[in-house]
């Protein structure tokens, strides 16, 4: 009897670990569709934050630019590099990914991002450290995202010299 209910408990402990409901694609879409349960479109493609409008880049304010790279250095420069990954990303790529709009909407609102958005979400399990709130305003984050578009990256042949 006892050894009745041992293979049946041991069988019940396997079949249950085993059985996950689904496939690990099906769990996945499954997860993803929570994260972005609850956001609108725009904000999956912009992000969540204040900026509620796509920002339209145009052509390259040099002044701008100037002033976003002071406040950059003032504010971001502790976990971000120009060209390269720090604690954060490096600033030259971010434009590569996503839209100014994204970019300005992290900036200002770091911490409902990378609990709410799901690319914050990965953001945060890739880089380990939350990104902190630094009070920039709007046209200082703008200013930040001008500045970004003036960062010229290495390519490959330079970083493997």
């Amino acid at each position: 009897m006892k050894l009745s209910l041992t293979l049946l408990f041991s069988f019940t402990l396997i079949f249950a670990a085993c059985s996950g409901g689904g496939s690990g694609e099906e769990s996945q879409a499954s997860s993803e569709n929570q994260q972005e349960e609850g956001l609108s479109d725009f904000e999956l493609e912009h992000g969540i934050g204040p900026v509620t409008e796509v920002v339209e880049l145009g052509e390259l304010d040099p002044e701008l630019a100037a002033e976003g790279k002071k406040v950059f250095e003032a504010k971001c420069t502790a976990c971000h590099k120009p060209t390269e990954r720090y604690i954060g990303p490096a600033s030259g790529e971010i434009l590569d990914r996503r839209s100014a709009t994204y970019a300005m909407n992290m900036i200002m609102n770091p911490d409902e991002m990378t609990k709410k958005h799901p690319e914050g979400k990965k953001m945060m399990q890739e880089y380990m450290s939350p990104m902190p709130y630094q009070n920039v305003s709007i046209e200082q984050a703008r200013a930040i995202v001008e500045y970004f578009r003036t960062i010229e990256m290495p390519n490959e042949e330079e970083t493997n010299q």
